[in-house]
Order: C-alpha cells, then sequence, then structure tokens
C-alpha cells in the first residue's frame, strides 16, 4: 500500500510541477501499457485550471497529444515487432493465417470505429492500438480517431476536476456515474454504427 500510495504522490506532484509537459508524459504512459490511472492526472489537472493556474486548453491538448504519441508506440510495436512475430509462430498460439485474415478484414473494415469507442472503455484504452498496429491499420486513421477518443475522454476528466474537483466527497460519488455514462455513450455509438452499416447497399462480389 505505501508503493500505491508513493506513486500516486508522484503522479499529483508530476501533474502540478511539470505542468503541462508533466501531463503529456503521464498520458503518454497512460497510454501505453504503463499503470498511470488518467483519472490521477487529469482530474487534479481540472481543479488546477479552476484555481487558475492551469488553462484548460492547453492540458486538453497535453493530455491529447501525450495519449496520441502513447498509443502511437504500441502501434509501432505491434506493427514492427508483433506482426512479423505473429506470422512466423502464432500457429503455436493458434492464431492461424486465416484467423489473422479475418482480424484484418475486421479492422480494415470496422477498425476506425473500434480504436474510437475503445479509446473511451476502461482497461481497452491501453491495448486498442495493440490490434490496430497487427492489423497494419492505416496510421492516419489510426491517429485520428485514437486522437477523438483520447479527447473526448481527457474532456470529460477535465471538466470533473474543473467543477468538482474541489469536493473529493462528491467526485467520489460521481466518478461511477460518469464512467456508467461514457460506456452507455460507447454502447449508443456501436449500435448507430451498426444501424448505419445494415442500411450502407452491399456492394456485389
Amino acid at each position: 500500500m505505501e508503493i500505491l500510495h508513493a506513486f500516486i504522490d508522484w503522479i499529483l506532484i508530476t501533474v502540478e510541477g511539470w505542468g503541462y509537459a508533466g501531463i503529456f508524459v503521464l498520458m503518454a504512459m497512460e497510454s501505453t501499457v504503463l499503470p498511470v490511472p488518467s483519472e490521477l492526472v487529469l482530474i487534479p489537472a481540472g481543479y488546477l485550471a479552476y484555481q487558475g493556474e492551469m488553462g484548460l486548453l492547453p492540458i486538453l491538448l497535453a493530455s491529447t497529444i501525450g495519449s496520441l504519441f502513447g498509443a502511437s508506440l504500441n502501434y509501432g510495436f505491434a506493427l514492427l515487432v508483433g506482426r512479423p512475430f505473429i506470422e512466423r509462430y502464432g500457429r503455436y498460439f493458434f492464431v492461424r493465417p486465416p484467423l489473422l485474415h479475418k482480424t484484418d478484414v475486421f479492422f480494415a473494415k470496422h477498425g476506425a470505429v473500434s480504436t474510437f469507442t475503445g479509446r473511451l472503455i476502461p482497461g481497452i484504452r491501453h491495448l486498442i492500438s495493440l490490434p490496430a498496429g497487427l492489423c497494419r491499420m492505416k496510421f492516419t486513421t489510426f491517429a485520428l480517431y485514437t486522437s477523438l477518443g483520447a479527447g473526448l475522454w481527457s474532456v470529460v476528466l477535465i471538466a470533473l476536476g474543473y467543477f468538482i474537483g474541489g469536493n473529493e466527497r462528491l467526485l467520489q460519488d460521481n466518478l461511477p456515474l460518469v464512467t456508467i455514462a461514457v460506456l452507455a455513450f460507447v454502447g449508443m455509438t456501436l449500435v448507430g454504427y451498426y444501424i448505419w452499416q445494415r442500411r450502407q447497399p452491399k456492394v456485389a462480389k
């Protein structure tokens, strides 16, 4: 527990001491596989903005760009290292070429919405860039939808810190509700996307 408290204290000190550079670094770490909770980065940053010590837009930019940078590291690793490894040794892990091909086809068709919504789901937003790299998703598409998802999540957390960051009890009561609301938004986005896909004209083969 002491190690956890020390780690949390380090995050908070980094946000306050390093300013926007600290937010960039921490959010880049959060977008890889490192255990840096975005809530502990952006909610305090939002509260500092409320106190007039930081600006809302620079916080959002540092967070979004940092998230994209960290996610791009995952993407690049999966593309340059993971893809050759899976193609060569995947059969030993039950990932045979037909399955890999089906995954490629899925990401070619649904990669954009998967990347966007994946950035909003706890536990998945850290990892969604890995299959995007494995499936050779176009980097410009990956960067666009990663930035949109990361930016939206950042806005939610910054707003929490700005409006109720000084009331710890109110924050604890509302954070689960915010998470549920975000997941509901993801669900509605996926339903809307499914309906839109169903209405698209079938391409003759």
